[in-house]
């Protein structure tokens, strides 16, 4: 049975042929193609309605006050956890 060879370079081969084109661009012609480039990705972009944004924002806010109170909470018992242990007593108490 013949063993069937995919003829595909390998990634040292399209790196070395990358970098050998990038090498050959002239400054400008490569800040020409990042500026083409961050277009084509501009256009791309969807701008949220203003309830999706006002949704939005109010997630972030509830998280953010969720994980405030949630690390509140843990310094507080650790701070009395470790002032326990070490002999100071709790600070709230």
């Amino acid at each position: 049975m013949a063993r069937k060879v995919i003829d595909e370079p390998s990634e040292d081969i399209v790196a070395n042929a990358r970098k050998e084109r990038a090498d050959r661009r002239s400054p400008f012609s490569r800040l020409v193609i990042f500026l083409r480039q961050v277009i084509n990705e501009l256009r791309k972009v969807v701008t949220p309605t203003r309830k999706e944004l006002v949704s939005y924002t109010g997630v972030v806010l509830i998280f953010v006050v969720i994980m405030m109170v949630l690390v509140s909470v843990l310094d507080l018992g650790f701070g009395n956890l470790v002032g326990w242990v070490f002999g100071d007593g709790p600070l709230v108490g």
